[in-house]
């Protein structure tokens, strides 16, 4: 051991020791018969296309050097009512080999279990470690494991006294286990972590693929940065880019390391992946141009018959005889609607009549709506909303409207399209 070595060692903790691996120092410690250590998981900002903070991750060998799993450690733990006094070491272990790792402005994601967080030793503890390292609180995140808290309200003041230190708060593992909207209130975090379970469904099932980027948009609106969790393959990194998240984190972008991420490396990652996710939102883009061509031809020379005096009735035929339109129907300029939905196909009527309660539209006022909207500040045009959810059948659409004068009234001509992504 060198003499550096010799004085970092003892300035840690009792009980830290300094070893070397592969040129990197770092500390470990042993507990029972288990040493126990510390890796980093980069998190990347994908605008920034950098490392802009580092999980610490607990690493256990036994007395043979066999790995053993951090669940294991701690769930032995739990069992022997351990499991806040292991938890305290491996948060020391943790701020010593981030202090090690160099890292000058990145923060330090900290796993915290919510009994910890509410002993007051604790808190005095880890401020200690702290000041002994030189380590400023803002560089610390402290993630609150999703799991079942006996006493919220408790967990919740506690929350916000580390807070008012300068710490900031991520809730871990949203989406999974016990976690809840209404858990984001009661804890006001700084970020919220997407569990992989959802960037996985998200993955396979497009239903899920559509309501992700809509809970980022939700969480957003509520004040909370967004970290996905658990990207593996180029697919969910792509799926992260495309729901907007803030940060990510997974084996696709950087794995549990000892060492600082590699940043020339994570720019060349991002870089790639969101030139390809652009190439592929582009073409995509295309697809639906093409593919909406047909039905906006059929709309606009619906809307010019519409104000020539021909019937609505008459004037919509050529535009629902194309595969997926499904109704037209005509509002005033204060958004309500003006007769019943056309619909032209009988096989449609039959459907909808799961929906009979929402079948007469007549009346209903569709002021809210973005195609009334944008149809009546830009009059000049057909506009195409993005797609959503139809109240007529609950199933996806987008519907396309443009201003038209029926004699001397200003009205807005609308159609909706079903939409299924291709």
């Amino acid at each position: 051991m060198t003499i550096a070595q010799q004085e970092r060692t003892t300035a840690a903790p009792h009980g830290f020791e300094v070893s070397v691996t592969s040129g990197l120092e770092r500390y470990s410690v042993r507990h029972g018969d288990l040493e126990l250590t510390s890796v980093f998981q980069p998190i990347f900002s994908l605008s920034h296309m950098r490392a802009v903070g580092y999980e610490g991750l607990l690493r256990a060998h036994d007395a043979l050097d066999r790995p053993v799993s951090p669940l294991d450690v701690f769930g032995q733990a739990a069992r022997i009512g351990d499991v806040l006094q292991v938890d305290r070491l491996a948060q020391a272990l943790h701020l010593e080999n981030f202090k090690v790792l160099g890292a000058e402005k990145e923060w330090l994601f900290l796993n915290v279990h919510p009994g910890a967080l509410t002993d007051p030793y604790h808190a005095a503890a880890l401020l200690a470690n702290l000041r002994r390292l030189d380590l400023s609180p803002r560089r610390i995140v402290l993630e609150v494991l999703e799991q079942r808290a006996e006493d919220l309200e408790r967990l919740a003041d506690a929350v916000r006294k580390f807070r008012e230190l300068g710490f900031l708060i991520a809730l871990d593992d949203f989406g999974a286990g016990h976690s809840n909207v209404e858990r984001i209130w009661q804890l006001n975090p700084d970020i919220v972590k997407l569990d992989r379970i959802m960037l996985s469904h998200a993955a396979h099932r497009a239903d899920m693929a559509t309501i992700l980027p809509g809970l980022v948009a939700l969480l957003h609106e509520a004040g909370k940065l967004v970290l996905i969790e658990g990207v593996e393959t180029e697919h969910e990194a792509q799926m992260a880019l495309g729901c907007n998240a803030d940060f990510v984190q997974g084996f696709f972008f950087g794995r549990p390391n000892p060492g600082a991420a590699d940043s020339a490396q994570a720019v060349i990652c991002i870089s790639e992946v969101t030139e390809r996710y652009r190439d592929q939102t582009e073409a995509r883009e295309r697809r639906n141009a093409s593919r909406l061509a047909p039905y906006i031809r059929a709309f606009e020379r619906a809307a010019e018959r519409l104000a020539a005096g021909e019937l609505l009735d008459e004037v919509c035929w050529n535009f629902l005889a194309l595969d997926h339109a499904a109704r037209c129907f005509l509002l005033d300029e204060k958004g309500r609607q003006a007769g019943r939905n056309v619909v032209l196909r009988a096989d449609r009527a039959s459907h909808e009549t799961r929906f009979l309660p929402l079948a007469d539209a007549q009346g209903a006022n569709w002021l809210r709506r973005p195609y009334f909207r944008a149809a009546i500040n830009a009059p000049d045009r057909v506009h195409v909303t993005r797609p959503y959810l139809s109240i007529n059948e609950a199933l996806p659409c987008v519907t396309l409207s443009v201003v038209t004068h029926v004699g001397e009234q200003t009205c807005v001509l609308c159609g909706d399209i079903d939409w299924v992504e291709e």
